[in-house]
């Protein structure tokens, strides 16, 4: 079996992809108590922002996190199309359990079913991401912890989906999305820790594109957008401040005594 390494970079890729995943998370938490304060277009629009922040911070602390993955014995390369199929599925699934919970008039029921079919996804996309590996010799996995790591994720997406209905505070979703990071993180390692690579030696080139190719690279552009849309959100007004400004530039009328 190759010696697997998790942290080739140290603390440096767990903490950084840590990071992406609260941004993501309290982003993504921003957008959809936003939407559930709006109507119409406007609703559809914050919740197709959440869903990207938060299926962008998933794939990204996935990605940022295999950064520092390393196998001893042969190089690792991606399949693009696989990576660029997982960032899809995270993106669409999350965006089912955001407009799930967002749309639905049963809140229960669509915390429930929004919850299981994020939580599946994310998983999804992890071992999408996962197959999407290259390298000299073949990859297996234990059940067991990736049955382990999918309960993670579906607990994950259902406290996710219930902090956007219930918890509205600024404070208060800062302190959500350290938990959800924390969650998503954790799944991840599960599901890596999980992995067994038995290494075969060999002089063929692999096919794909090298990590700082490709991952590195779209890493960064997807960081960028994230901290690009906290921005714009936070410098957005609420529906509350826009009802101030409102009622603050309607005329006053004249009473009479």
């Amino acid at each position: 079996m190759g010696h697997l390494d998790h942290a080739t970079f140290g603390w440096l890729t767990p903490v950084l992809s840590y990071v992406m995943a609260c941004i993501g998370a309290a982003l993504g938490l921003r957008c959809t108590v936003r939407a559930l304060g709006a109507t119409g277009r406007s609703r559809r629009n914050w919740l197709l922002t959440a869903a990207s922040a938060i299926g962008t911070g998933i794939w990204t602390m996935h990605f940022v996190a295999m950064l520092g993955f390393g196998v001893g014995g042969t190089e690792i390369r991606y399949d693009v199309p696989l990576t660029i199929l997982s960032l899809v599925v995270a993106m669409v699934v999350v965006g089912a359990g955001v407009f799930a919970v967002g749309y639905g008039r049963d809140r229960g029921r669509a915390l429930v079913l929004g919850g299981l079919t994020t939580g599946v996804g994310v998983a999804s996309m992890h071992y999408l991401g996962m197959a999407a590996l290259r390298l000299h010799g073949s990859v297996t996995y234990d059940p067991v912890l990736v049955g382990l790591s999918v309960v993670i994720a579906v607990v994950a997406a259902t406290a996710a989906l219930w902090a956007a209905l219930n918890i509205k505070s600024p404070a208060a979703v800062a302190a959500s999305s350290l938990v959800m990071g924390g969650a998503v993180s954790s799944m991840h390692y599960t599901g890596m820790i999980a992995v067994g690579v038995r290494v075969a030696p060999s002089g063929e080139v692999l096919p794909g594109a090298t990590v700082m190719q490709f991952i590195f690279p779209l890493a960064v552009g997807l960081g960028s957008y994230l901290f690009l849309t906290s921005a714009f959100v936070a410098l957005s007004p609420t529906a509350d401040e826009r009802e101030a400004s409102a009622s603050a530039q309607r005329p006053v009328e004249n009473v009479t005594p």
